[in-house]
């Protein structure tokens, strides 16, 4: 995506289920189910889904979630075919705004995400992403909720990875009194997003409401240094977004960034207010 294009990302047709991926992987599960000799109701009592679950699957009309795909591959005898499959079945999961975004987060060697309206998903508890979702408007199906769910927790694998990425979350503190999901479930979130920035490659930094200059008041973004020596921004608002590429841009963001850090707390500070915040709740 080079910086000419238009901020709104159109939307492309193997984007949604139906189509590429997810209907191919449902071809060649329907192909290794019917050579082992089961019928629907049976293959999916195995697996512990319904007969109309794994046609719905088998037609392309519903991602399979990771746990399927691998009970799938155990019970057929594939060898790991149907697994070979599950990062590009996976990345359907998100939707089609934050794929790239999906695809460059899970390489990254950095990351830097200034938050405004919610604690960033690497961040976030299930119950906080599940309730996330359940506000969101239009509505989405329960079933979209589950796969966009165990999606973003699947982005939380970055923080196990090997060498470990360097990341630094700065957050409105707006946000974190924000009771999306009510208090248990705010207090929960404030406890990880403190033992995560316990991390050593992980800093988080809280910027008050009080503070008189803000950097970025533009809105969120985040800077993200590839696996190929590049750096990227990304911003996102009403599910669309952009990817910025233009050095000079990125430069521009970068300063933004260091300044916002300089202006918020600490991270050492940060966690003494966060532990106020949770004596609060």
């Amino acid at each position: 995506m080079n910086d000419e294009e238009t901020p709104q990302r159109q939307q492309r047709p193997e984007d949604e289920p139906g189509t590429g991926v997810v209907t191919a992987f449902g071809r060649q599960l329907k192909l290794l189910r019917t050579r082992a000799g089961l019928e629907r109701a049976e293959f999916g009592k195995r697996l512990g889904y319904s007969a109309d679950t794994v046609a719905s699957i088998e037609q392309g009309r519903r991602i399979p979630q990771a746990r399927f795909i691998e009970k799938a591959d155990e019970v057929l005898g594939a060898g790991g075919v149907l697994v070979a499959l599950k990062e590009e079945v996976g990345k359907a999961q998100y939707p089609a705004f934050f794929r790239d975004m999906a695809r460059l987060e899970a390489r990254a060697t950095a990351l830097n995400v200034y938050a405004v309206y919610a604690v960033p998903g690497l961040l976030q508890t299930e119950d906080y992403a599940r309730a996330v979702f359940h506000m969101q408007r239009p509505l989405l199906e329960d079933d979209v909720i589950e796969q966009r769910l165990e999606a973003r927790m699947v982005r939380q694998e970055i923080f196990c990875r090997r060498p470990a990425p360097l990341m630094s979350f700065v957050i409105e503190e707006a946000v974190l009194r924000r009771p999306v999901g009510g208090p248990k479930v705010m207090r929960e979130t404030l406890e990880e997003i403190l033992v995560t920035g316990q991390s050593r490659n992980v800093e988080v930094q809280v910027m008050p409401i009080d503070r008189e200059d803000n950097a970025a008041l533009g809105g969120p973004f985040s800077l993200i240094d590839t696996d190929k020596g590049q750096r990227l921004a990304y911003a996102e608002v009403q599910d669309h977004s952009r990817l910025y590429t233009d050095a000079t841009y990125v430069r521009t963001l970068e300063a933004r960034y260091g300044i916002l850090r300089s202006q918020a707390l600490t991270p050492s500070e940060s966690v003494a207010f966060i532990e106020q915040l949770m004596g609060d709740t």
